[in-house]
């Protein structure tokens, strides 16, 4: 069995592929954890893209560095989320609407 290298191309499809399916999650979901998922997804997909590219360009550690930039943001931006998420649960009846958000603007 003769298997091809794998190549950047593989690499920037698998991207868009998981770019795709979290900009669908995004549009489709109406839970915040549906939500979380999709964005989670799409800073994936960048993440790919930047250690691919990295990889690809002679082992440049820049790619490398901004990728793990954006995995420490996307860690900061769940826990956010999740900070609110668990106010909105206590605030509104132990269920999470997301279009009734804006109670926590009063």
């Amino acid at each position: 069995m003769n298997l091809a290298p794998v190549g950047l191309e593989h690499f920037l499809v698998l991207s868009a592929a998981l770019f795709c399916l979290g900009v669908v999650c995004l549009l489709t979901r109406r839970t915040a954890i549906g939500i979380l998922m999709g964005i989670e997804l799409v800073i994936n997909a960048g993440n790919i893209n930047l250690i691919a590219f990295a990889h690809y360009r002679d082992n440049d550690p820049a790619g490398q560095v901004f990728a793990l930039i954006a995995i420490v943001m996307a860690a900061i931006e769940a826990f956010t989320t999740l900070a609110i998420l668990f106010a909105l649960y206590r605030t509104m009846d132990r269920r999470i609407n997301i279009e009734e958000a804006s109670i926590l603007r009063g």
